[in-house]
């Protein structure tokens, strides 16, 4: 019987018309926010229910040209980074822990560099995967003119000559311990490994890098390098500075991918702690004085509080890092059905420019370029 008088009232409901104030009569208790003598609600002059309110968020969101026309924050395809990671095989291997992604050949890396070409990526960042027999304390490979990532920059560059490859600068693929500098007695050098850093700034600058990016979280090592570029020539290579990198669970994926995992204890004696948001400030400071052409945060969806800080306090360009526990996690929610991979991971790209990042290093730039070009945006 109750289902019957719901469905009556239901139907009742569907038949009567808004104009008028018509709904008024199915309310509950004799109820209309239309009477009353402080009614809620009016009529206007069509005789329609009506809130006198003059100023209406909503029209600017009425339809998608108009969404379109005052949208605060566009993401492009020239806004992204894309990282590759390469390997000395002549095979590309992927890599569990992040679906999608592969280590790439030399050769396999100038093909992806042309399938992200074709829809509007232009800049890049590598990372080498480095054999073990290579790996020492001093991490000497990694200016090693005639190492892998040289080699690839190189390449790059003669084939895509109006590329922007970027390099990191850090010790960590190159250690047999797993860290980001040199250690001794279980401590990380600071000014020794500044040293190493210097010496694969200008190896990386002399095989074409157009920016370099210090990754390792040494204190002083963005004016170190400024100056040891400057001092071989090459003023016009830029710095991307790491200059808010967490000591974050969110770098699992890629440590796999590179297999530098650290051989002992973490890095929180260099990375920031994840409670600290005006440190970075301070750490923005020293970089901007030292030399820093842009700074980066990383990771980047958790810490959208510290870019607005960064943003907030310099006129630097702002970079933010998608890592890959953030695509990782994407990737896994979108394999069991549970988000919209082409929503959620262009809803995350438009926070990071939200948040004030103007560059975002991200593994799906190619896909959401390829998204943004099928849907006619560039």
């Amino acid at each position: 019987m109750r289902v019957c008088t719901l469905s009556l009232l239901l139907s009742s409901a569907a038949a009567l018309s808004l104009k008028g104030g018509d709904v008024g009569k199915l309310d509950v208790g004799g109820f209309s926010p239309l009477s009353g003598e402080r009614p809620a609600l009016v009529k206007n002059n069509v005789d329609g229910v009506w809130v006198p309110q003059r100023a209406r968020p909503r029209r600017n969101r009425k339809s998608e040209a108009v969404r379109s026309m005052v949208r605060e924050s566009l993401v492009t395809p020239r806004n992204l980074i894309y990282p590759l990671f390469i390997h000395e095989e002549d095979f590309e291997t992927p890599i569990e822990s992040m679906p999608g992604c592969m280590r790439h050949s030399l050769k396999h890396m100038l093909e992806e560099v042309a399938d992200a070409w074709q829809y509007g990526v232009r800049t890049f960042v590598l990372f080498p995967k480095v054999p073990d027999e290579l790996k020492t304390n001093f991490g000497e490979e990694s200016y090693n003119p005639n190492g892998i990532v040289p080699r690839a920059v190189s390449m790059i560059k003669e084939a895509f000559p109006e590329s922007i490859v970027c390099t990191d600068v850090a010790l960590d693929p190159y250690s047999d311990q797993g860290h980001d500098g040199i250690v001794e007695d279980g401590k990380i050098l600071n000014d020794e490994t500044i040293e190493q850093l210097c010496k694969q700034s200008v190896c990386q600058a002399r095989a074409g890098s157009d920016v370099v990016a210090p990754s390792d979280m040494m204190d002083g090592r963005v004016g170190a390098i400024r100056d040891a570029l400057d001092s071989e020539g090459f003023t016009d290579v830029s710095i991307l500075a790491y200059t808010a990198k967490y000591a974050s669970a969110f770098y699992g994926p890629f440590r796999d991918a590179l297999d530098s995992h650290p051989g002992f204890g973490d890095k929180k004696t260099y990375q920031q702690d994840p409670a600290n948001g005006r440190e970075a400030l301070i750490e923005a400071a020293l970089d901007a004085a030292e030399g820093a052409d842009m700074l980066m945060v990383k990771p980047g969806m958790p810490y959208l509080d510290v870019i607005r800080r960064l943003r907030d306090e310099s006129h630097l360009p702002i970079a933010a890092y998608h890592v890959s526990g953030e695509y990782a996690m994407l990737k896994a929610a979108v394999e069991r059905g549970w988000l919209d991979e082409k929503a959620a991971v262009m809803e995350s790209l438009v926070c990071f420019k939200r948040a004030g990042a103007d560059i975002v290093l991200t593994y799906f730039a190619k896909q959401a370029a390829q998204w943004m070009c099928e849907d006619g945006l560039f």
